[in-house]
């Protein structure tokens, strides 16, 4: 194929076109190298994603942690809070922990 069988060709003539060339270099200037290029904005988008997930899991924990404070506030189960975490007892009480050993089988 010569040179002027080539330059006939529909798809070569399509790309050699200045508009053409100018427009791919474009697309390809902005979707990679540009500071606000596509692979930017993807980055960022996992990043959100990964913070709204975030978001989401401390605002269960609040939510949480707002039932345990509520229900501190009756003084029973704030004693019963208080002996299983904490250990603590009345005067003239003894406290047992028993530990119960696990066996791991293989």
């Amino acid at each position: 194929m010569t040179f002027k069988q080539l330059k006939e060709n529909r798809i070569i003539r399509i790309l050699s076109n200045k508009y053409v060339i100018i427009l791919i270099l474009f697309v390809v200037w902005m979707g990679f190298f540009d500071e606000n290029s596509f692979m930017n904005h993807r980055e960022l988008d996992q990043e959100i994603d990964k913070l709204e997930d975030a978001n989401e899991y401390y605002k269960e924990q609040i939510e949480e942690d707002q039932k345990i404070i509520d229900n501190l506030n009756d003084p029973d189960s704030l004693e019963k809070y208080a002996r299983e975490e904490y250990k603590m007892k009345r005067k003239n009480e003894d406290i047992y922990i028993i530990e119960y050993d696990t066996v791991e089988e293989d």
